[in-house]
């Protein structure tokens, strides 16, 4: 394959709703270019993008896909991206290396679900836009209600360049704006025949190409002026105005096409190579610290992984940009993550699964290459001694959790190595193995993410799993002081065992001052804080471990000892067995005995008093508490917050934003099990939520009665 110069390069990103015809582009954008001789289909399953047996199963993308083609002189990279918006780990891997977003509108739903949540992407992401209303030759389609659809949601930005002489079976011609011409099509080669534009239409296309001219003068000062001095650009500066409109993201042209006929899509592809950005006319990618890149070729070189793969018989699959330098076989870089050599022996283009050998890949060109040690998808490589990293892709946070096991305990093992290589490949899918549970826990982006992962794991793997109610990690802590003792004693014909303590255990609260004095009924203790330990609890919070003693009672060299005891009560609060947080302990008095005191001794002491005093201190039970915020479709709003009100929601503020209201409120985790599939049953899928782990906060009483009531019978099951 022939070897493409910066310049020559497009990079761009497929998006839209599921079944809006992202892969058939794809596939006819290969076949104009000349890539594959002959066009796949959806529904035969022989597409070039969706080739995994999960995707032809289920009828639709669920992984990003490299393609690559080649027109006019240009080298168009195409990353084909699901329409789920539970896959959305490939839209933002992809939109970190795509140059231009290419978003496919159904003709006969007009802005769907997926277009909304999407776009949302494209806007923090502040990636170029075109718009392409496809499957025009469908015998519901709507041409001039989808532009009215377009219009509403994306203002004026968007900008017809093409319409439809006539739409369903009759589809066969567009009018071209730019080129003030008719395209006509016959059978399904994807080759128009270019005539004038009949007289019934010559109106409409006029008035189209004025309004198109004025939104391309718009993006340079001296071209409004040329427009306001004579009403009109010569075609090179309109040709230059898009160009500038694109970039900026001011314009969003508008093109017409049927995929599956081949129709519009060579006229498509033109636009792509001579009026979108190439990858030096785009905002260069930043680094860790937030200093620009400059898109450069005659600099050093640095490439960004941004996907992983792993299949059979080859392995890890490594796919990158190279953001500056030249890159050619045998490269000897350095992993800048890790700090570990690399050598790029193998570079690949890519059109789905087929992968072909180049001698080498220039600036702003995405490639893949095998056999890498080290390096995974957000690594940077570079030539030895430039250390620059790349600013990594930012995932969302997971939005539906659940615990799997194997049915089987011997696949226990083999269970924790799939799940690591699966998240290799798909970063939003997060394994943790829950010490405190004793669960694994899997968080996703809705439950058929996870559905599919299972799919995986039952399929391809060969481990069979199910999933299980996930546990809630809920915290201990105190609401009051509290005063215990506890002495131990044992005495076994040997050397014996003897240790006692006295505490004082109060809530914690960040800069509280030392304490001077306690009082508990009559019984006041007064304290002189010899010592004090801070402990940064691995869950969450703070135990602070105060050395109280006068006078010798307890030697300094047991204190390590009662600590140890006391962290031990920590791990396994006394209500739940659920970590406690947050608490001040005193230790002021207790006894030694000159033989048989001993560190087990005091740890066991200092364990029972800490539990004594617990249960006497007000305990209460936390809750993790998450920040939700919802997008929904206005009409929808009042059941989506009747639905959060039964979840125990504390709704914190509402505003309205695109045609959405978002509602902000603050959930326990505990209520937010399967909110996912029930906000898409509400909303017929067209709402979205973020959740983001917020704080712990004090469950209520009649829960906590119910939480004290399931610990005690499970604890006598297990007795």
């Amino acid at each position: 394959m022939k070897v493409y110069q910066t310049e020559q390069i497009r990079n761009i990103v497929l998006i839209g709703n599921s079944s809006s015809g992202k892969t058939t582009i794809g596939e006819a954008m290969l076949f104009e270019g000349g890539t594959i001789t002959r066009k796949g289909d959806v529904g035969n399953k022989n597409t070039v993008s969706d080739y995994s047996d999960i995707e032809q199963n289920n009828g639709c993308s669920i992984f990003s896909s490299l393609l690559q083609t080649e027109y006019l002189d240009k080298k168009i990279n195409i990353l084909d991206t699901p329409g789920f918006d539970d896959f959305n780990n490939a839209i933002f891997s992809s939109f970190k290396v795509a140059d231009m977003a290419v978003m496919s509108i159904n003709a006969q739903n007009g802005i769907e679900v997926g277009t909304q949540i999407q776009s949302r992407y494209v806007e923090n992401m502040a990636k170029p836009l075109t718009l392409v209303i496809n499957q025009l030759d469908h015998d519901k389609a709507n041409f001039e209600q989808t532009v009215e659809g377009i219009k509403s949601f994306f203002g004026n930005k968007a900008t017809l360049v093409q319409f439809p002489v006539a739409t369903g079976a009759g589809f066969n011609s567009l009018i071209d704006v730019l080129k003030m011409k008719m395209l006509k099509y016959s059978g399904d080669s994807g080759k128009a025949e270019l005539l004038d534009i009949p007289a019934e239409h010559i109106a409409q296309a006029e008035e189209l190409k004025n309004k198109l001219i004025e939104a391309a003068a718009e993006n340079e000062e001296s071209l409004m002026e040329k427009f306001f001095d004579t009403g009109t650009l010569e075609e090179a500066e309109i040709a230059r105005g898009i160009k500038l409109g694109i970039a900026k993201r001011s314009l969003y042209p508008i093109f017409c096409t049927s995929a599956k006929k081949n129709y519009g899509i060579a006229r498509l592809m033109e636009f792509i190579g001579t009026s979108c950005p190439s990858p030096i006319d785009v905002t260069s990618p930043k680094t860790i610290e937030g200093n620009e890149i400059k898109i450069d070729p005659k600099a050093p070189l640095v490439l960004f992984v941004f996907k992983t793969s792993i299949e059979q018989h080859i392995g890890e699959i490594n796919y990158f940009k190279v953001i500056s330098g030249t890159l050619t076989e045998n490269t000897d870089v350095v992993n800048n993550f890790n700090n570990t050599k690399e050598r790029i022996s193998q570079l690949l283009v890519v059109a789905g699964k087929t992968r072909n050998k180049i001698e080498k890949i220039c600036t702003g060109d995405i490639g893949a290459t095998v056999k890498l040690k080290n390096t995974k998808f957000n690594h940077t490589l570079a030539l030895a001694n430039n250390d620059v990293q790349i600013e990594p892709i930012h995932f969302s946070n997971p939005r539906y959790r659940t615990a799997i096991k194997a049915q089987s305990e011997n696949d226990d093992e083999k269970l924790g190595e799939a799940l690591n290589r699966m998240h290799i490949e798909d970063p939003t899918i997060l394994i943790e193995y829950s010490k405190e549970l004793k669960q694994i826990i899997i968080s996703g982006q809705g439950e058929y993410h996870l559905n599919i992962l299972k799919w995986h794991l039952d399929n391809i793997y060969k481990i069979a799993t199910e999933f299980v109610a996930p546990k809630i990690p809920y915290r201990e802590t105190i609401t009051k002081s509290a005063q215990a003792d506890y002495r131990h004693k044992k005495q076994s014909g040997g050397a014996g065992q003897f240790g006692e303590v006295h505490i004082v255990v109060e809530p914690y609260t960040e800069g509280m001052p030392n304490p001077t004095k306690y009082k508990f009924g009559t019984k006041e203790i007064n304290i002189s804080v010899r010592g004090k330990e801070e402990v940064e609890l691995a869950w969450g919070g703070k135990l602070i471990y105060l050395n109280c003693i006068v006078g010798g009672s307890i030697d300094a060299r047991f204190l390590p000892a009662i600590l140890k005891g006391i962290m031990e009560k920590m791990e396994e609060g006394p209500l739940t067995g659920s970590y406690a947080r947050d608490i001040r302990v005193a230790v002021y008095d207790g006894k030694m005995h000159p033989v048989d005191s001993n560190e087990i001794s005091f740890r066991l002491a200092g364990r029972n008093a800490f539990k004594e005093a617990f249960k006497n201190a007000g305990p209460r039970i936390l809750e993790p508490i998450y920040d939700v915020e919802v997008w929904v479709p206005s009409e929808k709003m009042g059941d989506v917050m009747s639905d959060l009100q039964t979840r125990r929601a504390i709704v914190q503020g509402m505003s309205s934003e695109k045609g959405f209201e978002v509602i902000k409120a603050k959930v326990p985790l505990a209520e937010m099990s399967k909110y996912s599939t029930a906000l898409s049953s509400i909303t017929s899928g067209r709402a979205i939520y973020t959740m983001k782990y917020a704080e712990y906060s004090q469950v209520p009483g009649e829960l906590q009665t119910q939480l004290l009531k399931e610990y005690e019978a499970q604890s006598k099951d297990e007795e």
